[in-house]
């Protein structure tokens, strides 16, 4: 395809949102209307939404590559081999006996569902903001914190949104985030500045975030699971953090989750066997309690290999194709110009500073929120719109790339359609609290609260000298 020939639509470049608009009624529908929770409630929008658009398009070979070129991006890809292979590390963690061990000890000292749910958000922010993973935070603490959680009463959408904002919060400051690095790429200013800087946003948010994580728990309450919970537990599964602390260094050392999973989920599965707590191999007498890395079973033709390295990658299938088909979309937005005519039409409405952080704002939160993805709104907003307008209006690179940074952190975390939200209750859908992607969306506080504290800064002029100091001294 012609990368520079423009995807033209039946009314306009406004119609390449198209996909998105069908995709969005269809969730509504399906969510709200009729209550289903199934992989057809999210398959189904997505790619129905793609065959309606299809016949707006006037040249429909140029819509068909589009498409193509969407699902085979590296922007699609890398997000897929990353879920696959987080999906086999948080599967092998689950299937262990880590998660009853913790819930048992945290039982033991007195831990109750309020508590254990602030230090689950605590532990997902240290984890995603050492490691700059917000999907590998989700991974880790949807394999070990959430049934450990649920099993001592915790409120399951709560603790999934908890564990979001988590990961949302590491996002936002990590210096090795890819947010980071390219809201101050985009602006010229350096990374560590930048983080120094947001800081105090973060951590504001972040105070926000437990007070009313607290309050939420309270008045929802126990959700009766404490009660009925065994929290007998075989000591020795303790020894699966081992491979826990390993991956979480790597991730950190790597930046790399792929990596980090690798050797996380081969270390938990020597560590698991080599502990009691499943088996490498079981062939016909297969054990569901028990459970091992590899099981065949049946005979002749109807022989069965799985396991819990197979159930791993199979749970991921559905975050996985619903990916390749937003990818698909947004692809078809891009080649119709949609993204561009959405930016200039805001740029237009900017007169003062405070309209020009508004408008910047509104850019990277609009346009994050229908990808579902920061990385790529910081860039398409940072440069030709961020930075012209900083510089017309007077405020530092440092405050455009906070803007840019913390308010593609926000909605683009919380909606139901994101891959964070989609991938979370992808992790709950083999426990005994299954999620549906709209039930998350209200809790994941910090996405809210970080929108509140940023918008609030605009309004009250706050910040729009961040790094002047460090500028004067260049």
């Amino acid at each position: 395809m012609n990368e520079k020939k423009k995807l033209e639509f039946y009314g306009g470049e406004w119609m390449s949102f198209l996909p998105f608009v069908i995709f969005l009624v269809l969730i509504v529908l399906t969510t709200f209307i009729w209550g289903s929770i199934s992989d057809g409630a999210l398959w189904l929008p997505a790619f129905l939404a793609l065959i309606v658009s299809f016949f707006f398009a006037k040249d429909k070979r140029h819509y068909a590559e589009a498409l193509i070129d969407g699902m085979a991006s590296k922007e699609a890809i890398i997000p897929v081999v990353c879920w696959l292979f987080a999906g086999v590390f948080s599967r092998i963690l689950r299937s262990s006996g880590l998660a009853a061990a913790i819930a048992g000890a945290a039982a033991g000292i007195g831990v109750g569902p309020t508590l254990f749910t602030v230090i689950t958000f605590a532990a997902s922010a240290l984890f995603a903001t050492a490691s700059g993973t917000g999907f590998g935070t989700i991974a880790a603490a949807m394999g070990v914190l959430y049934p450990a959680g649920i099993a001592l009463g915790c409120h399951p959408a709560l603790l999934a949104g908890i564990i979001i904002s988590g990961a949302a919060f590491g996002d936002n400051l990590a210096p090795v985030s890819d947010t980071t690095i390219c809201s101050a790429t985009s602006q010229g200013v350096d990374v560590p500045g930048v983080v120094r800087s947001r800081l105090k946003y973060s951590a504001v948010a972040a105070a926000i975030t437990v007070v009313i994580a607290v309050i939420l728990s309270s008045v929802l309450g126990s959700t009766g699971a404490a009660a009925s919970a065994d929290f007998t537990y075989d000591p020795m599964a303790f020894f699966m953090l081992i491979a826990v602390v390993i991956t979480i260094i790597v991730a950190i050392k790597t930046g790399d989750i792929i990596i980090a999973t690798t050797i996380g989920s081969v270390a938990a599965g020597l560590i698991g066997v080599l502990t009691g707590q499943f088996d490498f191999l079981q062939v016909d007498k297969v054990d569901a309690v028990r459970g091992a890395l590899f099981t065949v079973s049946g005979e002749g033709l109807d022989r069965t290999v799985a396991g819990i390295i197979q159930t791993g990658l199979s749970s991921m299938l559905q975050v996985c194709i619903l990916a390749l088909l937003l990818f698909g979309s947004i692809s078809i937005m891009r080649a119709g110009g949609g993204d561009t005519k959405l930016l200039n039409a805001l740029g237009k409405v900017a007169k003062t500073a405070t309209g020009a952080e508004l408008v910047i704002s509104a850019m990277v939160i609009i346009l994050s929120t229908i990808m579902g993805l920061n990385a790529p709104a910081i860039l398409a907003v940072g440069a030709s719109f961020a930075k012209p307008l900083s510089e017309k209006f007077g405020f530092t690179g440092y405050r455009a790339a906070n803007l840019l940074d913390a308010q593609s952190n926000t909605l683009c975390y919380a909606a139901p359609w994101s891959p964070a939200v989609i991938y979370t209750i992808g992790f709950a859908a083999g426990t005994s609290a299954p999620l549906a992607a709209i039930s998350v969306t209200p809790f994941v506080i910090y996405g809210y609260v970080l929108l509140v504290v940023m918008t609030g800064s605009i309004f009250l002029g706050i910040g729009r000298n961040d790094g002047a100091e460090k500028l004067a001294k260049k």
